[in-house]
């Protein structure tokens, strides 16, 4: 009863906390790269991840045509991939984080697993680059790819960047995400290992008994469904840096949490918060958990 006690009220921190480090990176960081605090522009977006988006907002667009675009890793799990940034804009952003990353900045924990990283909310990235990034691009996508999952009803995300490297997180265990659906990112650098692998959903018995394994694509992106149990292998040498986006739909989240599968007792909070909503959600035709 203890430890459930010191949970609830680490959760209850977090807001604040959290508000208090992006208020104070906000008036006393210099960053490096200013201008990928800009607002997201196409010339940072890969051409095949363009077309993809653009192609799903077309009348008549639909699952067959939209997979054309993109590389199926698991037509059974539902695993896509495709590029989404350039080149250039992955150094650039790098550079940022690396220069973030080096300050005697206040940096929080990306999530309850991984101890190295970025998120990228305090760091003032998400109103430029990750929201725009949802609402004109990958809703769309989610859209034709995940019905089923809210995929058409994301409002919200939790985006972060994680970093592993040696004498630091190696890898990370087998685990589901606090999200409808799930991108992720790699941004870089030279690394060899850290392959992600994937399991069923969490909600199956059946579970790693034969993982899929997937390697990382420098500026390519792995689209999942947040329940899908996945990790990371051990890191062999040099760095990895992803960028993790959790994208959530309240109209499913408000029904039925994604983590214990029960209905949500709410408690007000900053921001996004967990991607609950008070309001009545939408009508979703197909509950997540199907």
């Amino acid at each position: 009863m203890l430890k459930l006690e010191q949970e609830v009220e680490r959760r209850r921190r977090l807001g604040p906390e959290s508000a208090a480090r992006k208020a104070l990176i906000a008036s006393s960081y210099r960053p490096v790269r200013p201008e990928v605090y800009s607002l997201l522009q196409e010339s940072a977006l890969a051409p095949e991840f363009l077309a993809a988006a653009e192609y799903s907002t077309l009348l008549g667009a639909d699952l067959k045509g939209l997979l054309q675009q993109l590389e199926t890793v698991s037509e059974e799990k539902r695993i896509y991939r495709l590029p989404v940034f350039t080149a250039p804009f992955c150094q650039a952003l790098l550079e940022e984080l690396e220069h973030f990353e080096q300050s005697d900045m206040p940096k929080g924990r990306p999530n309850t697993m991984n101890n190295y990283g970025v998120l990228l909310h305090e760091l003032g990235l998400d109103e430029p680059l990750v929201t725009p990034l949802r609402e004109r691009f990958l809703q769309p996508l989610m859209a034709l790819l995940y019905p089923d999952c809210g995929g058409g009803w994301l409002d919200s995300h939790r985006a972060f960047v994680v970093k592993y490297a040696p004498g630091q997180d190696r890898e990370l265990g087998c685990h589901y995400d606090n999200a409808e659906l799930t991108l992720n990112v790699s941004l870089g650098k030279t690394f060899t290992g850290g392959a992600l692998y994937f399991g069923d959903l969490f909600q199956v018995p059946s579970t790693l008994a034969k993982p899929l394994e997937v390697e990382h694509m420098v500026g390519q992106g792995l689209l999942h469904r947040g329940g899908q149990l996945h990790g990371a292998r051990p890191l062999g040498t040099g760095e990895r840096w992803n960028l993790v986006i959790w994208l959530r739909a309240s109209a499913v989240r408000n029904r039925l949490c994604p983590m214990c599968c029960c209905k949500p007792d709410l408690v007000d909070d900053e921001g996004f918060g967990d991607g609950f909503t008070r309001e009545e959600p939408a009508t979703v035709d197909v509950c997540a958990l199907t």
